[in-house]
């Protein structure tokens, strides 16, 4: 068995005898590298190239046309667009009315507000926005999140100014950081939410969202301010003498007249009109049989009286000082990070679907200043919506003017038709909100993460539970927190795998993943697959022995031959340190008094420019120790193997 192994590999040396030389990279200054880093870093889609041998003037153009997309594509604005734009402006109109009364309830806020915020943000979104679908407003988690964090602190009933104060100030402090985010273009910082988290969250956030709308849907008056799963229940079994079933009756015949007319927009999409206005039709008949059958005096709570006119400036209301500073941070950063998320994804989403690219720190920018603007006019945290997106694709937006006809729709009801709403029940804005948040369940997806990966399936339902039974923002820290867990282990504890000959070839694989690749006698070929560092260096000092005692174990049992080299594949290896560095110095000199060579092969560019500026006498780049595949190393050694071996015979 071992002559023919001889005999074959012996083949393999007569087919592979050229060794290629692996080339060491070009001398780059530190302020290059330096220079290349950042530009990496920060600058991966490299924005300054449309700039490049532009005149002047066209620099000029283009510099105002990236900071103001609307300068882009609205030279090009014709009346069909428009057409189209008025159509899918007013159907999410429809939609954005009722929602905004209702998700500014969910923030503990007085409903106008929800009303103001679907007015300016959404102007302000057309000229700095470069999504053509994004519908721009209030949205219920960000809603969920800013009431319940600032209701720790502060009563929305007991100090209603100062809650709006702070609602006001969290909404600055949010637009401030996700603006940031865009002009420093540190937008890979709200990867850390990875998909499994999101769907975890987003899940356990929607059922909160709907328990919390019991209140409304039930008629109860005395209902808990916490948000767990376990206070809410309690609540409503606690205080069934409250149960009004002239509100239950009305209740839950709105609420599932929506979830039908979803159903019937989600199976044929060509009726989106179906659902995009069953919210206003269901707050203009409740509000019709409140008014005429004056149910508000049988125990049907209504919304009341609202105040008429645009948004009010707000800048005196901002609130920089005091001992509620750390909560208006805190708040306003987790909501910045969550609606930031939510109103990117969205536009990528119906951008992959129009076939067109949205620039991820323009959207930054766009939505904190427009969250900014925002609190100074009287509004509160908002982004784009999924809900009012999906129905402002479906109905055929083209450009962001959509939004614009949304916001001179919302104009004309605050500034002609607040008194209507004066009797509109709650109830009714509850079954608008659960019916909302109803599609954030996303069970297909979760039963994707389920066959992938079983670990992010784990996190998916630390980030559901936890918000269920601990608290949304506790929730979404304890799935964050085990993602980073899961991303340290991978650092630290990096995959080696042995690879083995591919009969008839000169290919190296895995040999647990392909079961006919066998060991090279004499040779353990290993593969690095990830960077070198000192979070993994002592960890792969220990695996390679073991690796090689292992070998050594498998050599007394089978008699093969004894251990005379240890190959390192570093193809997918993309950086060292000084301490990975140091890792092969070490290797080496393990290995040479155990009569064992140590060879490198394939090594990337930062790699082998520091091992090579290592250098001294610990050289790891000695030309007969370092190749270009693993097929020519084997062929090269295996040779070299054989000609010693007929000499000493």
């Amino acid at each position: 068995m071992e002559g023919k192994l001889d005999e074959s590999h012996h083949h393999r040396v007569e087919i592979a005898m050229e060794i290629h030389k692996v080339e060491t990279p070009p001398k780059r200054s530190s302020l290059q590298k330096l220079k290349n880093r950042l530009k990496e870093t920060f600058f991966p889609d490299d924005p300054l190239r449309q700039f490049k041998g532009q005149s002047i003037r066209q620099k000029w153009l283009l510099g105002f046309q990236y900071i103001f997309p609307i300068l882009q594509w609205g030279p090009q604005y014709n009346l069909n667009l428009f057409k189209s734009d008025v159509v899918s402006g007013l159907t999410i109109a429809s939609l954005a009315i009722p929602q905004g009364i209702s998700y500014a309830k969910l923030a503990n806020l007085p409903p106008i507000v929800g009303l103001y915020s679907s007015f300016v943000p959404p102007l302000v979104y057309a000229i700095l926005g470069s999504s053509r679908d994004l519908a721009v407003g209030p949205v219920s988690i960000a809603s969920l999140l800013m009431g319940s964090m600032l209701r720790q602190e502060v009563s929305p009933t007991q100090d209603p100014i100062l809650f709006l104060q702070l609602a006001f100030t969290s909404t600055f402090f949010a637009g401030l950081f996700q603006a940031s985010l865009g002009f420093l273009r540190l937008g890979f910082i709200i990867d850390f939410l990875s998909k499994a988290t999101l769907i975890g969250f987003m899940a356990g956030a929607a059922i909160i969202v709907s328990l919390q709308q019991l209140k409304a849907l039930l008629g109860i008056t005395h209902f808990t301010k916490e948000m767990g799963l376990v206070p809410v229940m309690s609540s409503v079994f606690h205080n069934t003498k409250e149960w009004s079933w002239q509100t239950i009756l009305m209740g839950s015949s709105f609420l599932i007249f929506l979830l039908v007319t979803r159903h019937i927009s989600i199976k044929k999409p060509k009726l989106f009109w179906v659902s995009a206005g069953a919210p206003l039709l269901s707050v203009i008949l409740s509000t019709l049989i409140i008014f005429v059958f004056k149910a508000q005096k049988h125990g049907i709570s209504v919304i009341g009286k609202l105040e008429q006119g645009l948004n009010p400036p707000s800048w005196n209301m901002l609130h920089f000082h005091g001992s509620h500073i750390g909560l208006v941070l805190k708040t306003g950063l987790i909501t910045g990070i969550i609606s930031l998320t939510e109103g990117i994804a969205v536009g990528r989403t119906f951008a992959a679907i129009k076939n067109y690219q949205v620039d991820g720190n323009k959207e930054m920018i766009a939505i904190g200043v427009m969250n900014v603007v925002g609190s100074t006019t009287s509004c509160y945290i908002t982004t784009g919506a999924f809900s009012r997106s999906a129905v402002n694709h479906n109905a055929g937006a083209k450009t962001a003017v959509s939004n614009i006809v949304m916001a001179v729709t919302v104009m004309v009801t605050l500034l002609f038709l607040m008194p209507l709403f004066r009797y509109t029940p709650n109830l009714v804005l509850g079954a608008i909100i659960v019916t909302a948040v109803v599609g954030l369940i996303d069970l297909p997806a979760a039963y994707q993460i389920w066959k992938v990966d079983k670990f992010d399936f784990v996190v998916m339902l630390c980030a559901f539970f936890g918000v269920i039974f601990i608290s949304v923002q506790e929730g979404l820290a304890l799935a964050v927190g085990i993602s980073i867990f899961k991303m340290v282990l991978q650092m630290t504890r990096p995959k080696t795998v042995v690879l083995g000959n591919i009969p008839g070839t000169d290919i190296f694989r895995n040999k647990h993943q392909y079961k006919d690749a066998v060991s090279i006698p004499g040779f353990l070929i290993l593969s690095i697959q990830a960077p070198i560092n000192f979070a993994n260096s002592n960890y792969l000092n220990d695996r390679i022995m073991r690796w090689i005692l292992d070998y050594e174990d498998e050599e007394d049992t089978k008699s093969h031959s004894s251990l005379r080299y240890v190959l390192l594949d570093l193809a997918a290896v993309s950086a060292i340190d000084t301490n990975g560095v140091t890792f092969f110095q070490e290797l080496r000199r393990v290995l040479e008094k155990k009569g064992v060579e140590l060879v490198l092969v394939n090594p990337v560019g930062e790699v082998m420019e520091k091992l090579q500026n290592a250098g001294g006498t610990d050289n790891l780049l000695q030309p007969n120790m370092l190749y270009l595949t693993v097929g020519e190393a084997v062929s090269s050694l295996f040779s070299s193997m054989k000609r010693v071996s007929i000499s000493q015979d």
